[in-house]
């Protein structure tokens, strides 16, 4: 009987059906919120060009950031 419910709770989760990009910006900003300090700059920059976004490498991180944030509000 529990498999049941399992299985019943389970099917009951909703999917996550967004792509890659967006799970990965969505995972990276629930880090940050979450009190994470993120270190790699190429990565954060890797993430908003998988994103569409344009980035520059003189750019600062937290621009980079702060403009995957607004990008995800568009999803």
């Amino acid at each position: 009987m529990n498999a049941f419910i399992s299985l019943v709770l389970n099917w009951l989760k909703p999917l996550d059906n967004a792509p890659v990009e967006i799970r990965r910006a969505k995972q990276l900003i629930a880090a940050i919120d979450a009190g994470g300090t993120p270190l790699d700059s190429a990565r954060i920059s890797r993430i908003a060009e998988d994103l569409g976004l344009e980035v520059s490498k003189k750019a600062r991180m937290e621009d980079t950031i702060d403009r995957i944030r607004m990008a995800l509000k568009r999803y």
